[in-house]
């Protein structure tokens, strides 16, 4: 006989099959990692993405800026024809006041004398004379001088009326470029804020690796200008030499600035004397001097010293003259940059221009080639 085998107990947890008592055992380890992680953070963003990012805030805060300054232009041009129309208004106003008390000095007398007075007191309380007299033959009864007194009294009501409807809506325009260059101004000091936050939370060595690629950015951009430069000058050989042929001597004159002396060129050496005396100041955003400039501030003083008045803003600015090739960019000309032509300086030769960078900065000399060109216009 086999000999009797007690059986084993069960286990106070119950049964488990060794898979199963595996899989209990990671279960409790990954509770437990859990419950002793700390909570979950945000990914740090990496130092290229930081700095696209403040470079694109950079180019729509200055976007915001134009909007703003062209709402500015925009404020101050009608608030100027606000307070014209409503002295307008003001001074027909007052004619009108004479009119109505002549009309009234002419109803005191007819009724005085028993004519007509209660008519005439009708049409000073009519809302428009002219439906009145159509109804009535009211002017049938008057003398030539006061017939002359009523005609007077209707065109300035007449007149009077219109001009006050036109500075109502005057007003509401007003009040619609005020609300839009609120909106413009958040927007800037917004991204602005952003942008300096970002900045903010860079470590030393992200700083210190930051201005590493702003110097091979900078490096770079001087190359090109360089370039043109050099290419430039050759440019000016040729046009020299075959000027030189042409008039038969090794001598000639001839220059990619055209005639020295002529009057653009002494208004375009003006410019350009003005914007370097500017070199170092800051850039704030809105501002046209003279302690401070944001770009399109900037090149519209530097012309506005040479005697030539450019709009206010890029968008503007750009359309005031002749659009010409970068290669043929004589000193003077107006640089701009970006597809939405958020960006302008003034060229001064060699591939260089001064301009108000962005926010942080101050005016300053570089090469055009720092950010994508749009177009070079060369101002009337």
């Amino acid at each position: 006989m086999a000999p009797h085998r007690k059986s084993r107990p069960p286990s106070p947890m119950g049964i488990r099959t060794p898979a199963l008592a595996t899989a209990a055992l990671t279960s409790v380890a990954l509770l437990s990692q859990t419950a002793n992680a700390s909570p979950s953070e945000e990914p740090r963003p990496s130092l290229e993405e930081v700095e696209k990012k403040v470079g694109d805030l950079y180019r729509q805060a200055e976007t915001a800026s134009e909007k703003y300054n062209a709402a500015k232009e925009k404020t101050t041009k009608q608030k100027k024809r606000v307070d014209t129309l409503l002295d307008d208004v003001a001074r027909r106003t007052e004619k009108l006041n004479d009119a109505r008390e002549e009309l009234g000095t002419f109803a005191a007398a007819q009724y005085r004398t028993g004519a007509a007075a209660p008519d005439t007191a009708s049409l000073l309380l009519a809302d428009n004379p002219q439906d009145y007299f159509d109804q009535t033959q009211l002017m049938d009864r008057l003398t030539s001088r006061q017939k002359q007194s009523v005609d007077d009294y209707v065109t300035q009501q007449t007149a009077t009326t219109e001009k006050r409807q036109e500075a109502s809506e005057s007003l509401e325009t007003l009040t619609r470029t005020q609300s839009s260059l609120k909106t413009s101004k958040a927007d800037v000091q917004r991204k602005l804020a952003t942008a300096r936050d970002l900045l903010s939370k860079l470590t030393t060595e992200e700083k210190a690796r930051l201005a590493a690629i702003e110097r091979q950015k900078q490096e770079e951009a001087q190359r090109k200008a360089d370039e043109l430069a050099r290419q430039q000058a050759a440019d000016a050989e040729r046009r020299r030499q075959e000027a030189a042929q042409s008039t038969g001597t090794s001598t000639g004159t001839g220059s990619a600035t055209g005639t020295s002396g002529s009057a653009s060129t002494v208004k375009a050496d003006k410019a350009l004397a003005f914007a370097r005396a500017q070199i170092g100041k800051p850039y704030v955003w809105g501002a046209s001097g003279p302690g401070s400039y944001d770009c399109s501030g900037l090149t519209q003083a530097a012309w506005k010293a040479a005697g030539v008045t450019l709009p206010r803003t890029t968008w503007d600015q750009v359309k005031a003259g002749t659009t010409v090739s970068v290669n043929s960019a004589q000193p003077g000309d107006l640089v701009f940059f970006y597809d939405d032509i958020s960006h302008v300086g003034i060229y001064i030769g060699d591939g260089m221009m001064i301009h108000a960078p962005k926010p942080g900065a101050y005016v300053r000399e570089e090469s055009i080639y720092y950010m994508p060109i749009h177009s070079v216009v060369r101002p009337a």
